[in-house]
């Protein structure tokens, strides 16, 4: 298994071309079962998890095919042919529950496994599967699989989520495009990649108002078609990288990097003493005089994003005073604590909530990742620490960071891949 080698000290320079979201290219690849017409989708990361996502698609029946050389462009078309989402696929990846609403509006039925991942928390479906039921689904839990049935097409309805929730958001926004009649979605998620989903699904045909607030409107169609669209920016790489040049005490181009996405982590890192502006093609980033303890809290958007949360830990951990770091999404989400702790970080976690105490250093050392973004916490770390960190266990990088290393590496960083 890759590892990857990082010695620390040395200060960012340059430009970092931002890569396609990976949290909106799952959903959007998703929405390529709603048409047997072609979905192009531009700007998809290479990724472990789109690779995953698209051969879900493919033994559903899509045909999915890289149509340039970068691999970035995708064409999905193709009538379903299979409507079960098998285990051993998606227990490799959580989003691959976002094929049960397009299956299930589309077939009228859909078994899907009980989706795996990163192992940061419950996250239960059961928002899910309580909006379908509202559409009229029928669905029974049995040996590990969610089993949907509709007699005829799914039905509008009101649909009043207790929390706002990401994926249900995404799945019932799906599903609702071409059910029959009307669906409300109050107190929807309203985090950029369901815009972005939203946007694409308008330009398949999709009759959809209040898009990008927290009540979306959507007058099912008969049929959706084929569409072109491009991937909006990722947003949590955006951050990432922000958070590396402050770390470094560097200063970095983010092309492609949009400062109306980034919600909270701009005032939080400008608290902290992070400068983040616009420029014609992208976001600066600059360290200003010194790293500030500030608190953090993580919650929906525009909030301060749970996929930030490791990352902002260790620009805490070098900050001057004491900062603390609340956790409000998931239960199980500060993995990456005691890795941090043995590079010489000193963070203490209570409940919910985990105090940060800056220190003047960290110290290189082997490292483990333990979930998506903790692993890039560890490389965050390791480009400040002194000596040298090895980051085991990358794979969970490599779901989430489009070659993260040769982008850090052309910035000045002393990092590379080594093979297992």
């Amino acid at each position: 298994m890759d590892r990857i080698r990082i010695r620390g000290g040395r200060p960012l320079s340059g430009e970092i071309i931002i890569s396609g979201a990976k949290n909106a290219s799952l959903p959007l690849m998703a929405a390529g079962l709603l048409t047997d017409e072609r979905l192009v989708l531009t700007r998809v990361p290479i990724l472990a998890d789109t690779s995953t996502m698209g051969e879900l698609l493919a033994q559903h029946g899509i045909a999915v095919e890289k149509t340039t050389n970068d691999g970035h462009t995708l064409s999905l078309g193709g009538p379903i042919t299979n409507t079960e989402a098998p285990y051993d696929i998606v227990r490799k990846m959580r989003a691959s529950i976002l094929v049960l609403g397009p299956l299930l509006a589309r077939t009228g039925e859909a078994r899907v496994s009980l989706p795996g991942g990163c192992a940061i928390g419950t996250r239960p479906v059961d928002l899910h599967l309580k909006g379908l039921e509202q559409m009229g689904a029928v669905i029974e839990l049995d040996g590990g699989y969610i089993n949907a049935k509709v007699a005829g097409r799914l039905k509008g309805a009101t649909i009043v989520f207790p929390m706002p929730s990401v994926g249900a958001t995404e799945n019932l926004v799906m599903a609702a495009s071409v059910a029959d009649g009307r669906t409300i979605l109050a107190n929807a998620a309203r985090e950029p990649e369901i815009t972005d989903l939203c946007d694409c699904l308008v330009a398949m045909g999709a009759q959809i108002s209040g898009i990008g607030t927290d009540r979306l409107t959507i007058d099912g169609v008969p049929s959706l078609h084929g569409a072109t669209h491009e991937v909006i920016a990722d947003r949590i790489e955006t951050g990432t990288f922000a958070c590396a040049a402050a770390i470094t005490g560097g200063s970095l181009h983010l092309t492609g990097g949009r400062l109306d996405h980034l919600g909270a982590v701009v005032s939080t890192l400008a608290e902290a003493g992070v400068e983040i502006s616009e420029t014609p093609t992208g976001l600066s980033v600059r360290r200003l005089n010194g790293l500030h303890g500030v608190d953090a809290i993580t919650e929906p958007y525009p909030g301060f994003p749970t996929d930030m949360q490791a990352q902002y830990m260790v620009l805490m951990s070098v900050a001057t005073g004491a900062s603390m770091v609340t956790e409000t999404i998931f239960e199980n989400r500060f993995m990456h604590v005691p890795e941090l702790n043995r590079m010489g970080a000193s963070i203490n976690v209570h409940g919910k909530s985990a105090i940060v105490r800056g220190v003047p250093f960290l110290s290189g050392a082997p490292v483990m990742a333990t979930d998506l973004r903790a692993s890039v916490s560890l490389v965050l770390a390791g480009l400040v620490a002194r000596g040298e960190t090895i980051v085991n266990r990358i794979y969970h990088l490599d779901r989430g960071f489009e070659h993260v290393e040769r982008k850090l590496a052309a910035c000045g960083a002393d990092i590379e891949r080594m093979p297992g």
